[in-house]
């Protein structure tokens, strides 16, 4: 199993850079060349909404992406350190402000989730994740 570890400070230029990655390790795992326009939506749709968990929660950490080669498979996921609000939550902010954040953290995992089959999302008191996995083959080593 390789594993590509990639972390950035949570501003949106970076996102694109973090895209890229995730297209070229994806690409060298042996994900399908038809899949890979998918595999950079989600990946950016995951990092944009995890810089903006960061900013909206004042959170200087960096945002983690972690790129993971598995047999048969490629899975990244996208951790950020922020409190995630949730309906009728009383902490996370005023009634309606917080409702609005419930419904675009709502609406990126929508996206995210018609891009990908196989996702899974964890949130917690200390942050969260968005794991996507894609389906991959061996790649044959190039000749010489």
């Amino acid at each position: 199993m390789a594993t590509v570890e990639l972390r950035f400070s949570a501003l949106p230029e970076h996102v694109r850079t973090a895209r890229l990655v995730a297209a070229a390790v994806a690409r060298r795992a042996g994900v399908d060349e038809a899949v890979l326009d998918e595999v950079r939506l989600a990946v950016g749709e995951a990092c944009t909404r995890a810089v903006g968990l960061h900013q909206a929660g004042g959170i200087t950490a960096p945002v983690k992406v972690l790129l993971i080669e598995e047999e048969k498979q490629f899975s990244i996921e996208v951790g950020d350190e922020a409190r995630h609000a949730v309906p009728g939550d009383r902490d996370a902010g005023s009634g309606e402000e917080a409702d609005v954040e419930v419904e675009e953290d709502e609406m990126g995992l929508a996206v995210i989730s018609g891009l990908v089959d196989d996702v899974e999302v964890t949130v917690g008191e200390h942050g969260g994740s968005i794991r996507m996995t894609w389906p991959s083959a061996p790649v044959a080593a190039p000749l010489a």
